[in-house]
């Protein structure tokens, strides 16, 4: 299931409230983060992420809570796995390599990993 970027920012907000809203929060919370669309736009967006089974509705008298199906954990998980079976025919060890060949992680970012590692390996 493909998720689009503007569908993700919608989801990154309901995470952010325990995955679940009402429409006039989520509205609300797009302005604050200075996204200008209209309702019908965001209404489309929650459409979708519904027929992707991504969201549910619940009916509050006359409207629309909104509940998120997908963890934020599981999205993350989904993607990285794509992306490293599409883009490193699914070898982690290209991806790391890309990451410090580029300076993209940082020493202290590897030394964490390290002890991650270490505290969670078998």
């Amino acid at each position: 299931m493909k998720i689009s970027d503007s569908e993700l920012e919608i989801l990154r907000i309901i995470w952010a409230h325990d995955g679940r809203m009402m429409f006039s929060e989520i509205v609300d919370a797009l302005h604050a983060k200075e996204f200008e669309w209209k309702n019908n736009t965001i209404l489309t967006f929650l459409a979708r992420l519904t027929e992707k089974k991504v969201l549910q509705i619940q009916k509050k008298g006359r409207r629309n809570e909104y509940i998120v199906l997908l963890t934020e954990k599981d999205y993350v998980e989904n993607e990285t796995k794509e992306f490293v079976g599409k883009v490193y025919e699914g070898e982690v060890k290209g991806l790391i390599a890309t990451l410090v060949e580029n300076d993209l992680i940082s020493n202290q970012e590897i030394e964490d990993l390290k002890d991650y590692w270490e505290k969670n390996k078998e």
